[in-house]
């Protein structure tokens, strides 16, 4: 790994240390492609996953969501074909009243993911906002 690598290395560890995820991923983002598979930078990224799942649960936290969602926003360049990042960014937006913005994340996810998407959307009660404001979900009940 090149010394520039660690120093990247070392600067996201901090961060995540600091509980700045956002930050932790930027300089994550930076290390070459060769450093990736290095066993520190995957061991930060496992963790930084950790992160993510606890984002993904934040629109059933209260005072949560807004922070869920930056951290969302910032796994979504990460990792963009993720359905699930999407579909997490379009909860939040619903929490937060965001509709517009909560169905283009949706849309997103969908393209990705169809089929999983609609199992995880239809019955989702942090997307009600938005199913109400559309009348129904934009699938079929089955």
């Amino acid at each position: 790994m090149s010394l520039e690598d660690t120093r990247r290395l070392r600067a996201a560890e901090g961060w995540y240390e600091s509980g700045d995820i956002v930050s932790a991923c930027k300089e994550l983002g930076q290390i070459s492609a060769e450093a990736r598979s290095n066993h520190a930078v995957l061991s930060l990224r496992n963790s930084i996953d950790a992160w993510l799942k606890a984002a993904e649960a934040g629109p059933r936290s209260a005072g949560q969501t807004a922070e869920a969602k930056r951290i969302l926003l910032v796994a979504q360049v990460h990792f963009p074909k993720d359905y699930r990042v999407h579909f997490h960014l379009a909860c939040c937006c619903a929490q937060l009243g965001e509709l517009k913005e909560a169905e283009q994340w949706l849309k997103k996810a969908i393209v990705i993911d169809e089929k999983k998407v609609q199992k995880l959307a239809v019955d989702n009660p942090d997307l009600k906002p938005l199913w109400d404001s559309m009348d129904g979900t934009i699938w079929k009940r089955e």
